[in-house]
C-alpha cells in the first residue's frame, strides 16, 4: 500500500494578512483529483450514451462536436439531429452520468448547439452499419 501524501500549510496568526498559496504543484486541482482522463476514455464514456430513438451512441452518430477538460470540469459541445429533437435533455443527463463516472471529473457542462446543423455525413461507419445505411 502506498504511503499517504500530505501537504503542509504554514500557520497563519489571527489578524495576519498572509494567505496560503493558491497556485503551484502542491495546491493544484489535478493533484487533488488526479490527472484528467485521456480523450479516448472520454469518448468511450460518451459511447455509453445511446440515442433512444435510433439505438446508436452519440459519438458514432456524430452528435458530439467537441470535448475539453480543465480543472476537473468536462465541457461537451453537442448537437441533436434536429432543433425540434425531444430528447436533448435526456442526452444531456446521460452525458453527465457517463462523464462523472470517470476519475478526475467533478463537474460536467454541456452546450447544445445547432451550428453547424447535424447531417448524416457526420455518422461513423459503425453507425451507418447499425442503421443499415450504405455510403
Amino acid at each position: 500500500m502506498p504511503e499517504p501524501t500530505s501537504a503542509r500549510l504554514d500557520a497563519v496568526s489571527p489578524g495576519s494578512t498572509a494567505r496560503p498559496p493558491t497556485e503551484g504543484p502542491a495546491v493544484g486541482l489535478e493533484r487533488l483529483l488526479g490527472p484528467s482522463p485521456e480523450p479516448a476514455a472520454i469518448l468511450e464514456a460518451l459511447r455509453q450514451v445511446i440515442d433512444p430513438e435510433l439505438g446508436v451512441n452519440i459519438v458514432d452518430l456524430g452528435l458530439v462536436y467537441g470535448v475539453s477538460v480543465e480543472d476537473g470540469r468536462a465541457r461537451v459541445r453537442l448537437t441533436t439531429t434536429s432543433p425540434a429533437c425531444p430528447i436533448g435533455a435526456y442526452l444531456v443527463d446521460g452525458i453527465g452520468w457517463a462523464l462523472l463516472s470517470l476519475d478526475g471529473i467533478v463537474d460536467v457542462e454541456v452546450e447544445v448547439t445547432h451550428d453547424p446543423p447535424w447531417s448524416p455525413e457526420r455518422m461513423s461507419d459503425v453507425a451507418r452499419a447499425i442503421l443499415g445505411w450504405e455510403r
